[in-house]
């Protein structure tokens, strides 16, 4: 239907109520840039430091100075030396990055101290830069955390200097991650930043580049939001420290001082001039404007700053003093920010960019593509801390729970925040400090699992004599572990759904050898046992006496939660025994069959209930590769952060041992392959998708005889015609599209053919021609369709040699066998999703939609249990306790997720992030503009609030938002995308595709508006998109 001139017009003015943030009229931080040189080559000084939140040291080791046998690194010396030598003179600069370590110095400052570096930060002295809790890793990392470390680090800032402007953060700054993604650069652009600069670029791709002068570029990171997630984005020419010659760290440097006493004998002036001068001329043709960025630091410099900016100053004085003989280069103390500036009144037209920048290599031999994989533990607990810290804040909102103290949220936010840095979730640190982040993480667990336990004993009371119950989650569930489970006649299960739709689930309990009832109230529900598998009864760590697995279905309403009693019955259970026969090959539900070769034992078919096809020529099995130590052609090694294999992978059993559990619920396959590789196939009542429960360890790694195994997992599908194409996500956002031996924008030379085309695989991995195969995945690992028709999962490595990018260690992760004392390689467990489906069937949904809704509803944002023994009869329990609680009032369209709904201000005010979760073309309805309602959503969403829209950072408010516009080659810039403005108390909020919109909900002192303005609005919005509102 075609809407008229005048209600165009209309629309357009209501648009600009709320149009995303242009470009205004752009001052550089504070407004103290110093003046550049027309046609001169100005070199932007760029004085900063690069300080890991852990990595050869832990947080505090670093923090505090300890173990300098390590590393002589003490953060809190380097932000007291730098804050007192810019004291000393107003033209000096300086950029800060991480504020996990800003705010451990703040909080042991005085009065003084603080108010000195608000002072360097209003006169634009000091900037700081990115502002995330740390400099987090692009590859491994979920696009969740991202923004939430993001938030934690702009409100730590916002807290500290009380919502001082030029504190805020405007420019990204990820110069040491290992590769970089498209959904950050998209993330960094709807913060309002306007650049972003890196350092780590693919050796061919570079040399490309400064061939091209392409180091600068447009990234373009979403064809659905289109110019908002569009940032300008530089390169550097080598990497983030200063040039050769020219470190003035005394504690880690070597290069000579500037000594401007002519009457020295060891007067340098002219040298050191004219070989920076030299520098300059090398690289300036380069880039595409008379500016020139260079960095001044390095890791854990500027520990003793004086010598640094003494230096400098020299080097600024001399140099700048060779332009009366006719020198046209021009150096200044600057930041990203004023460099950005300069860069915008060029005024030129750039290359753009909408592919990501993995993998990433150093060399010809070099792929950092192990990195993706190293520990799969932590990255397995770092995803489950994820989980729970949604639903611990969520819970914080509905029962409004007021932060009392530092315990109850911020522990787990900041160990997240720790966590998302580019040396800790990547596993590419030392493993004492391993050990520590997860300690950290663990410690951040536990304290918000109590948060939660409040939050629920308040909203389930029913009575105010209600006993307070000690819920608990159970951590090591991954082993068939819970003591609560385990130990107790009566039991509850409570379990809270962080989605904003019903949620449904299969609960698995580790129980003892009897027979159990489960109640939702007082009505008993279905259930059945099942064998724990035996390699999960060999853990060598496993603390339980558990031996089967109480299992039964839940379905949990939207934002809410549901309690379920349990009871032991005083018959015993026993232990289930396999099927035998021919119906030992097969396991079925409602929807699916699995089948599995009789000969071999191996996956082979798939048959779908729902279309009644049998899709025969699929198999899965798992392989190894020897990790290299170097060879004729190279000396590299595979290591933490590189993968480097020797040879082909090698099948680890073609036929492995099968044992098969059936019941009404699920069915299992249990599989052995060797004595450190086990694995189920499940196939659950309800599900489609089949479930793959892999195990792998303790790696075999004897020096003499291998230098260590990386082990992978291989799903194939026979005549599955690819043409080498697959596709990843990007941080568990947006499908990104992979090639086989190709890199978009360059030809690539490649010497690594398998390393070479491994790529980072955070929640999926899908290929397809007249069919889709898809596999999810619940932590992140390194993923590749090697040939067509086949996906490859990198699951575990344990390697005997350090692959030297400075960790200085082999990834030999061990632990300490409780039995023996003996050291084991370690153990990890994790799941696949496995589906299968063709493109006819897929063309309501698409398979990578589907996958990203399965993921989030299994793997990111699963229904979290909660534990507690009672001694309550299911009854009394029922007089006592709510069992049923939906948080929501208002019906959340089904594409739409809430991605955050947290408290802030101390509990005071409420953060929510609403997420369209759907691309353009995922489904012929699910992709189409939806209306949410937003008042009324929950109590505190109340038609007596004020709800205010904010940047996605929730640092700005949208309205104050300007962000610096660049030109695009071969295109004129992408207009703004149109977005409706927020409607008052009653109404809704429209979200297009991919759209993440973010709103402060505070109490309003006047009274709440309902507009007529609103209702015109909701009309118009009809008229115009007709069956697009959900």
């Amino acid at each position: 239907m075609r809407t008229s001139a005048t209600t165009s017009l209309f629309l357009l003015s209501v648009y600009l109520v709320r149009a995303n943030p242009i470009e205004t009229s752009y001052k550089a931080s504070c407004e103290v840039c110093h003046p550049t040189k027309e046609g001169y080559t100005n070199v932007h000084l760029i004085p900063h430091t690069h300080d890991d939140v852990g990595w050869l040291k832990t947080v505090d080791q670093y923090f505090y100075g300890q173990r300098p046998d390590i590393q002589k690194a003490a953060v809190q010396i380097i932000i007291d030396s730098v804050v007192d030598e810019l004291s000393k003179h107003p033209d000096r600069r300086f950029i800060y990055v991480e504020t996990a370590f800003l705010k451990q110095w703040w909080d042991i400052q005085n009065d003084e101290r603080r108010a000195k570096m608000r002072t360097l930060i209003e006169k634009g002295q000091l900037e700081l830069i990115s502002g995330a809790w740390s400099m987090h890793d692009e590859a491994v990392t979920h696009y969740h955390s991202i923004i939430d470390q993001f938030t934690l680090g702009f409100g730590t800032i916002d807290q500290m200097f009380d919502g001082l402007s030029c504190a805020k953060p405007k420019i990204g700054w990820q110069i040491d991650p290992f590769g970089h993604a498209r959904e950050t650069a998209s993330i960094l652009a709807q913060m309002g930043f306007d650049g972003l600069f890196f350092a780590r670029l693919d050796h061919q791709d570079r040399a490309r580049r400064i061939r091209d002068k392409e180091m600068e570029f447009v990234w373009r990171a979403s064809e659905s939001l289109g110019n908002a997630s569009s940032i300008f984005t530089q390169a550097f020419y080598k990497h983030y420290s200063a040039p050769s010659g020219y470190c003035f760290d005394l504690v880690h440097c070597n290069d000579q001082p500037i000594n401007e006493n002519p009457n020295s004998g060891d007067y340098n002036v002219p040298n050191r001039v004219n070989s920076f001068m030299e520098f300059v001329n090398s690289q300036k043709d380069t880039y595409q404007t008379e500016h020139m960025l260079v960095t001044m630091g390095d890791d854990f410099t500027y520990q003793q700053a004086a010598s640094w900016f003494d230096n400098i100053d020299r080097l600024i004085k001399h140099v700048n003093a060779e332009q009366k003989n006719g020198s046209m280069i021009n150096l200044l103390y600057s930041t990203p920010s004023c460099y950005l500036q300069a860069v915008h009144r060029a005024d030129k037209v750039w290359k753009t960019k909408s592919d990501d920048l993995f993998p990433y290599a150093d060399g010809d031999h070099s792929f950092w593509t192990g990195y993706y994989t190293s520990r799969p533990t932590l990255k397995y607990m770092e995803r489950r801390g994820n989980n729970l810290l949604q639903v611990c804040k969520q819970l914080s909102v509905l029962a409004e729970l007021k932060q009392e103290k530092w315990e109850d949220l911020d522990s787990l936010r900041e160990a997240m925040g720790v966590m998302q840095h580019h040396d800790a979730i990547t596993g590419t640190e030392k493993q004492h400090v391993a050990d520590d982040y997860a300690k950290m993480l663990y410690k951040g667990m536990l304290d918000c699992g109590a948060t939660a336990a409040k939050a629920i004993n308040k909203l389930s009371a029913k009575i105010t004599e209600a006993p307070n119950v000690n819920y608990e989650s159970c951590l090591l569930l991954n082993v068939s572990q819970c003591e609560i489970s385990e130990s107790n006649e009566k039991f509850v299960v409570t379990l809270y759904n962080p989605l904003a739709q019903e949620a449904s689930t299969y609960v698995r309990l580790p129980v003892q050898n009897f027979k159990y009832t489960v109640s939702q109230g007082t009505v008993p529900i279905a259930t059945q046992m099942l064998k724990i598998p035996d390699h999960v009864l060999r853990v060598p760590y496993r603390i339980s006496t558990a031996v089967q697995e109480l299992v039964f279905k839940a379905i949990i309403p939207p934002l809410g939660f549901q309690t379920f009693y349990v009871t032991k019955t005083a018959e015993e259970s026993a232990v289930p025994a396999p099927v035998e026969g021919d119906g030992k090959f097969a396991i079925q539900g409602n929807l699916i069959q699995a089948n599995v070769d009789p000969n071999t034992g191996l996956f082979e078919s798939l048959y779908s209930k729902q279309n009644g096809l049998k899709y025969t020529g699929l198999s899965q099995n798992f392989y190894y590769y020897l990790g290299s130590n170097g060879n004729m052609e190279s000396s590299q090694s595979s290591g933490a952060y590189i993968f480097r294999p020797n040879g082909n992978a090698t099948v680890i059993n073609a036929t492995p041992e099968i044992a098969t559990f059936k019941g009404e619920l699920v069915q299992e396959i249990h599989q052995k392959f060797s004595d450190w590789v086990s694995q189920i196939i499940r196939v659950y009542a309800d599900n489609e998708f089949v479930e793959f429960e892999w195990m792998i360890g303790p790696i075999p790694a004897e020096l003499l005889v291998n230098p260590g195994k990386e082990v992978v997992t291989r799903y194939s599908a026979q005549d599955l015609v690819t043409n080498g194409i697959f596709y990843t996500d990007s941080n568990g956002r947006g499908s990104i599209e992979r090639k086989r031996d190709y890199r978009p924008t360059w030809d690539l030379d490649l010497k690594e053919e398998i390393a070479g085309n491994y790529f980072p695989v955070t929640t999926f991995i899908t290929t397809k021609n007249e069919t889709e195969m898809t596999v999810l995945i619940d932590r992140a690992q390194g993923g590749t369709s090697l040939q067509d028709g086949t996906l490859e999962l990198m699951l575990h490595r344990r390697l005997l040699f350090d692959d030297g990018r400075g960790v200085g260690e082999a990834l030999n992760e061990k632990y300490e066998d409780p039995n023996s004392g003996a050291s084991q390689g370690m153990i990890a467990r994790g799941r696949h999703l496995f589906s299968f489906a063709p493109i006819s069937e897929a063309l309501s949904t698409t398979a990578t939609a589907k996958a990203r809704r399965w993921s989030r509803d299994n793997m990111i944002l699963a229904p979290w249990a909660f534990f507690a023994p009672t001694d309550l009869s299911d009854s009394q329990w029922l007089e006592n306790y709510e069992v049923l609680y939906q948080g929501i009032n208002n019906k959340v369209p089904e594409n739409v997720n809430i991605l955050t709904l947290e408290p802030t201000k101390g509990g005071e005010e409420v953060l929510v992030r609403f997420e369209h979760f759907y691309e353009p073309n995922d489904d012929p309805a699910l992709s189409a503009n939806s209306l949410v309602p937003i008042y009324n959503l929950t109590k505190r969403f109340g038609t007596d609030k004020m709800i205010e829209e904010m940047s996605l950072g929730a640092n700005r408010r949208l309205a104050e938002v300007s962000r610096l516009q660049f030109r695009m080659d071969g295109a004129e810039a992408e207009k703004e995308r149109n977005i409706a403005p927020v409607i008052d108390a009653g109404d809704s909020i429209l979200l297009q595709p991919m759209e993440i919109r973010t709103f402060v909900v505070k109490n309003n002192s006047g009274t709440a508006r309902f507009s007529v303005l609103s209702l015109v609005f909701l009309l118009l919005i009809a008229i115009a998109f007709p069956g697009q509102m959900n």
